[in-house]
């Protein structure tokens, strides 16, 4: 109506209150740093309070109920616009993100639990702009340039993995008692291939009672014939092996299965976890999901 201020003024006026930097101790700023899109948060904050976006959708939210689901709409754009700034720094669950969307929701006077309407509509286009058509332009190069190192690892391994494997059962093998081994990633693969070539000897290593890969390529690798310990094709792991709980995440595209490879030996079991991240952030998300903590305790528990 002319000469009625929009409800959705209140929102754009309370965006641009909100401060860049934020104290130790503020929920925003704490999961800011913790999920490493502090660096990034500035920039987004500038960017979409200055967006013609957003204005045109304040402008549209006449009346309080659109003027929450604005609040709603901006509060996604800014953790969206910080996350795709961040690139493969952002260290972020779902729920860390989430949680952040609740908290500047509220600081924006709207409710989280208000869907994004026709609000979120109008502002679709900053967050294509911000998010969809950056991932979409560096796509192969971002994914390729992250996962080099891991890759690059692995083949390091291939070649060179004696060292490490001797290392590793140097370690293990100072204290022989009940023990549960966990290995991340390239770390797993080097875990079963220590047990697998131990125990194909007739050696096996002491004290393991569990393994536990996460996000690991073991299962991977053994369908390549690439695993030492492992002879190829073989469906069941060498007598002596420990019992194997093996955690993966779809979403992470250097983590597989095991089950299927193993299908004949009981003692593989796979789980998997959602931290809700694309990849490449979803290979180092595993430990701050509750979940994998959980199931490992689990596998724990069931060894008594």
């Amino acid at each position: 109506m002319p000469g009625v201020r929009p409800a959705g003024a209140e929102v754009l006026d309370l965006l641009v209150k909100l401060p860049a930097d934020l104290a130790e101790g503020d929920e925003l700023g704490d999961l800011l740093r913790v999920t490493g899109l502090e660096p990034y948060y500035a920039g987004a904050l500038a960017d979409i309070g200055a967006s013609t976006e957003a204005a045109r959708a304040a402008a549209r939210a006449v009346q309080e109920p659109a003027a929450r689901e604005l609040a709603v709409a901006v509060a996604r754009a800014l953790v969206g616009a910080s996350l795709a700034a961040a690139d493969i720094d952002a260290d972020c669950t779902g729920a860390e993100r989430d949680r952040m969307v609740a908290v500047l929701t509220a600081r924006l006077g709207g409710d989280a639990r208000v869907p994004g309407g026709r609000a979120a509509a109008v502002l679709t286009k900053l967050a294509m702009r911000a998010t969809t058509q950056p991932a979409l332009n560096l796509w192969r190069g971002r994914l390729t340039e992250s996962a080099t190192p891991a890759l690059g690892d692995i083949l390091r391994y291939q070649a060179r993995g004696e060292a490490l494997r001797e290392h590793l059962r140097g370690r293990i093998s100072e204290d022989d008692s009940p023990s549960v081994l966990i290995g991340h990633s390239l770390g797993g693969v080097a875990l079963v291939d220590l047990l697998a070539q131990s125990a194909a000897r007739g050696e096996p290593v002491a004290g393991p009672r569990l393994l536990v890969t996460v996000g690991s390529q073991a299962p991977f690798l053994h369908e390549l014939g690439a695993l030492a310990g492992l002879s190829p094709g073989a469906v069941r792991l060498p007598e002596g092996f420990p019992r194997w709980l093996n955690i993966y995440d779809r979403q992470d595209l250097l983590s597989f299965v095991a089950e299927p490879v193993f299908r004949d030996d009981p003692r593989v079991t796979d789980h998997e976890v959602s931290s809700r991240q694309p990849f490449p952030p979803s290979h180092s998300a595993y430990w701050k999901i509750d979940a994998v903590y959980d199931r490992i305790a689990g596998a724990v528990a069931e060894l008594r």
